[in-house]
């Protein structure tokens, strides 16, 4: 078990739980007694912990990285999944992942941002960093969803946008702001899962829908605190105070009205237990594809527009 720097009181309990089961499994002394009260020391050390959770500390569990990505969600949440590659324009982008499954039978599109579970894997992945080539990719699979009439179900969890320069040449914000402007108009059920890490164009290029979502422990915003940090202050050393201003939690999101659902995550966050996470989300997954089902496809593009554009305020004066 991997355990984030602010949960350090947590580590030095379970090494002292280790230390007991070890003398226990040796069998010369009971401390049957001690583990239960360490094991219950624990429990409420961790309650106190995550119940006051800082925003930062969020970003922290957002970024874990024993956290779930987007294709063990793909793997465990659907069945008959069938990777679809390429954008017929340039090349495959390993960032961006995507196909047809079925939900509970129901055929659906996947697709959504992969980092990778090593270091190799993520340098395969560019970190979840797509390129243009990507979000022609996911367009290209919504579009195919259309025609089929599937569901497009996004997973959204990235740093940002690939901003390189052979990213920009090829045309990354004409290839964003063509997602906004197709997803938008999608005949299709659309909802977006914030699985993770949620920032800027690179976000939202995969973030138009139905039902905007955000797992708890996630962030969603224009920019990170590291960069918010040294745009402002010229330093790192400010990213809580970033992450703190920026309000990017879900709690803050949800209040703002700009997502439609939080999705609550196992005790610990969604890596101390994949399995109950991989449960909720299917079953939030399954009403809701249900609920968007019955209503006329030209009502729902209806609904989207006017959701977007509601989103934000702002004063005269």
């Amino acid at each position: 078990m991997l355990f984030l720097d602010f949960e350090k009181p947590v580590e030095d309990l379970y090494t002292q739980l280790n230390k007991l089961k070890d003398i226990s499994a040796k069998g010369k002394i009971d401390v049957t007694n001690s583990i239960r009260e360490l094991e219950a020391t624990i429990q409420k050390t961790r309650g106190e912990l995550y119940e006051n959770l800082t925003p930062w500390q969020r970003v922290q569990l957002s970024r874990h990285p024993e956290r779930p990505y987007t294709l063990h969600y793909i793997e465990q949440v659907f069945t008959n999944f069938t990777e679809l590659f390429g954008d017929r324009h340039f090349k495959d982008d390993k960032a961006m992942v995507g196909g047809m499954a079925e939900l509970n039978g129901q055929p659906v599109m996947v697709m959504g941002q992969q980092k990778g579970v090593n270091t190799k894997m993520r340098q395969l992945r560019n970190f979840g960093m797509a390129n243009p080539e990507g979000y022609r990719k996911a367009l290209r699979l919504m579009k195919m969803a259309e025609k089929f009439n599937r569901p497009v179900i996004t997973f959204i969890d990235t740093p940002g946008a690939y901003p390189g320069l052979e990213a920009e040449e090829r045309g990354q914000a004409e290839a964003i702001a063509r997602n906004l402007f197709e997803m938008v108009n999608l005949k299709v059920p659309i909802i977006c899962i914030i699985i993770g890490e949620g920032a800027s164009g690179g976000a939202l290029g995969i973030g138009i829908g139905d039902k905007v979502v955000m797992l708890e422990n996630t962030w969603y915003s224009v920019i990170s605190p590291e960069s918010c940090s040294s745009i402002l202050w010229r330093s790192w050393n400010y990213k809580e105070n970033a992450a703190e201003q920026l309000k990017l939690t879900s709690k803050d999101m949800s209040q703002f009205n700009l997502v439609d659902d939080v999705i609550p995550e196992p005790f610990g966050g969604a890596h101390a237990n994949p399995e109950e996470m991989v449960e909720s989300l299917k079953k939030y997954l399954t009403e809701t594809i249900e609920e968007l089902k019955n209503i006329p496809a030209d009502q729902r593009t209806e609904q989207r527009i006017e959701k977007f554009s509601k989103m934000g305020f702002y004063d005269e004066v």
